[in-house]
């Protein structure tokens, strides 16, 4: 087994054996579609696309932004620290198993919303939402991982609430292209919402959005990069 396919499955079963982020992880997002499933009038595509893209916002910031700020000060992570394993690696295998759940986040989304809506997508539309929430995933996986190393355990959570849902409403994500306050149109939530609405058929493609969302993500990783070095210098100088 590969030094990186260790830390994909270790980083996997760490999460699976807290139910609390595993299980909370995977219904609160179709708990979240079916309360608000009918608060906004939009089409059934948009709906699920919006919402697919905010169960995998929640798995990114809670399990980096909190994962990694809680695990920056234990034993074990001061340990795995001397081991000779490049950071990048272990990065990688936090991201891959961070991008797992939310891969099964957003299905179980999308089970409920086709279990109780009719949304009606080819199946090439299916492969191009499936791709836009992938990509449009990585740049705030980013952020997430950014905030774990600048903030403290007690502070993680706190900063991970603040971001996850005013982002998710600002975006759009929530209310879907014909209520989605355009006051917000740079916030990086919005531009993943514009490609998500281009994959769900409900309008044009967006390059304006797809550059704004590359910015967006080319700043989380020059700010994700800082902030590890930072406490890398900081812990172990």
């Amino acid at each position: 087994m590969s030094v990186l396919a260790a830390n994909v499955r270790a980083s996997a079963l760490e999460l699976w054996r807290y139910p609390s982020f595993s299980i909370s992880a995977l219904l609160f997002p179709p708990t979240l579609f079916l309360v608000f499933a009918h608060a906004y009038r939009q089409p059934p595509e948009t709906r699920v696309a919006g919402f697919a893209a905010v169960a995998i916002l929640g798995v990114v910031f809670f399990q980096f932004g909190v994962g990694i700020a809680s695990d920056r000060v234990s034993t074990w992570e001061l340990y795995l620290r001397t081991l000779p394993v490049a950071p990048g690696v272990r990065v990688a295998g936090r991201v891959c198993s961070g991008l797992g759940f939310a891969a099964a986040a957003a299905g179980a989304v999308v089970v409920v919303a086709v279990a109780t809506t009719p949304p009606s997508l080819s199946a090439e539309r299916w492969v191009e939402l499936c791709a836009v929430l992938l990509l449009g995933s990585v740049p705030f996986g980013l952020l997430g991982i950014a905030i774990g190393y600048v903030t403290s355990p007690r502070a993680a959570l706190p900063v991970a609430n603040l971001l996850y849902l005013p982002l998710s409403y600002t975006g759009g994500l929530w209310a879907g292209p014909r209520h989605a306050p355009g006051y917000f149109v740079v916030v990086p939530t919005h531009a993943w919402a514009r490609l998500l609405w281009w994959a769900a058929g409900a309008s044009g493609f967006s390059s304006a959005a797809a550059v704004l969302l590359a910015v967006w993500g080319v700043a989380f990783g020059v700010i994700a990069v800082w902030a590890y070095r930072r406490d890398e210098g900081e812990r172990f100088s």
